[in-house]
């Protein structure tokens, strides 16, 4: 019996076919918001409009929405909560990963255990302690409650493990401390996780929308996405606009994405299971 000279499931055109399927599926929806964005008010959008497209949309969404100071004030938030996570995680993760001490693995299922607790679970007791400390409607109470995360501490730790431990015994031997291999040595060897935990704590920064809702009620403090439900509150039925929004709100972190996602694949896929 002869065999087919095609075989549709070994074929590389069937893989490519559903992959193509799957972005079409992805883009689709996006597509129609770009498209949208472009539309003049009061037509219905199309992929040539008669009348051209227009960046009216984009310049009434910025001034309308003051997108200028919710930018700032997110971006601000969001480096900020970064840099305390990638220091955090990195000296627990690291301490994890290679300090011998009692009770190291309950310290490590602890951490994993919080990663279960939704923050909406937490919100009134953190509510009260920072109204205690006297930091509600501050850029503080949108920066202290995230600082720390366990989903990057447990990240740092497991990519730390498959750094060779030779390479600080021999930094150890030429007289370099805990400190001096972690910052020297480990950290630019861990450079795809860094990443990783950058992209992963940014983008969910930017996108959020509980912490500024909750702990601030100052207009002068509003972030993103408060300003983009205000701005769907204000212009229901003006979808051109509200698109226009979406679009200028979601354009840096997919910039950011595009720019870190060959460091993003390498950090997830060398981070492994580890004891």
């Amino acid at each position: 019996m002869s065999k087919p000279l095609w075989n549709l499931k070994s074929s590389p055109l069937w893989s490519l076919g559903i992959l193509f399927l799957g972005v079409l599926i992805v883009l689709l929806p996006l597509f129609v918001v770009f498209l949208t964005s472009f539309t003049p008010s009061g037509i219905t959008p199309t992929l040539f409009p008669q009348n051209g497209w227009s960046l009216a949309n984009y310049r009434e969404a910025w001034q309308q929405g003051k997108l200028l100071l919710a930018f700032a004030n997110s971006s601000l938030v969001a480096l900020a909560v970064t840099g305390f996570q990638i220091v955090t995680s990195a000296l627990a993760g690291y301490a994890l990963a290679r300090l011998k001490f009692r009770g190291r693995q309950a310290l490590l299922l602890f951490v994993l255990a919080t990663l279960v607790i939704p923050f909406q679970l937490l919100v009134i007791p953190i509510f009260l302690v920072l109204k205690w400390g006297h930091l509600i409607n501050t850029y503080w109470a949108l920066i202290l409650p995230t600082a720390a995360n366990g989903f990057g501490i447990f990240l740092l730790r497991q990519y730390f493990l498959t750094i060779p431990v030779e390479l600080e015994e021999a930094a150890a031997i030429d007289g370099a401390n805990r400190l001096q291999i972690l910052w020297q040595i480990i950290l630019p060897l861990a450079r795809p996780a860094l990443v990783t935990l950058f992209l992963f704590t940014f983008i969910g920064e930017w996108n959020d929308l509980f912490k500024p809702l909750v702990f601030t009620t100052k207009p002068e403090l509003r972030t993103v996405q408060l300003a983009l439900a205000e701005f769907q509150e204000q212009f229901t039925n003006n979808w051109p606009l509200l698109m226009a929004a979406v679009t200028i709100a979601t354009v840096p972190i997919l910039l950011l994405f595009l720019l870190g996602q060959r460091q993003l694949i390498q950090g997830i896929a060398t981070t492994g299971i580890k004891k």
